[in-house]
């Protein structure tokens, strides 16, 4: 199994799509709660892209298996050396070290940029995912209880950073 990892192209546009919509109807990584249109999604991919931010995919035989990106942490001149980071993986792909290879490329991509800090907010339910990033050198820094209300229950928020190096 080889994974390619490559910037994302248009025709990406509906693998990313199936696989954010598969998370808002039945996880808590996102905290949608309604799908979001191709339209939609090539708008928020292309924003990214036109600011300067990279989008990734990986690849298993041509097929979009996973995907990454990161943006604006927050929206103030001050902290425009920080960003908020997204991982996704395909269901049918999960625990094959594709989310790893997008990961460790994004890390790379922020380093090259210049920029200082990587932050990962993630639903505190949502364990195996803060591991993962912990094996990446992230450090939970801060946990916001009830910022979320989904699935008919309040949801925390778990705030990451990696200081890059």
């Amino acid at each position: 199994m080889e994974i390619k990892i490559r910037p994302y192209k248009t025709k990406d546009t509906q693998a990313i799509l199936d696989v954010i919509n598969y998370n808002i109807l039945n996880s808590t990584a996102l905290y949608d709660y309604n799908i979001r249109s191709y339209e939609q999604q090539k708008t928020m991919l292309d924003d990214k892209i036109t600011k300067g931010f990279p989008v990734i995919v990986a690849e298993l035989d041509g097929v979009v298996v996973g995907f990454g990106m990161y943006g604006e942490f927050r929206f103030k001149e001050a902290n425009k050396y920080t960003v908020e980071h997204s991982v996704y993986v395909n269901n049918d792909f999960q625990g094959k070290g594709i989310g790893k290879i997008v990961l460790q490329e994004l890390i790379v991509l922020a380093k090259n940029q210049g920029l200082h800090t990587m932050i990962g907010v993630i639903d505190a339910e949502n364990q195996s995912s803060v591991v993962f990033h912990e094996k990446f050198g992230f450090k939970t820094v801060g946990t916001i209880k009830e910022s979320a209300f989904k699935f008919d229950r309040w949801l925390h928020s778990v705030f990451m950073q990696l200081i890059l190096e």
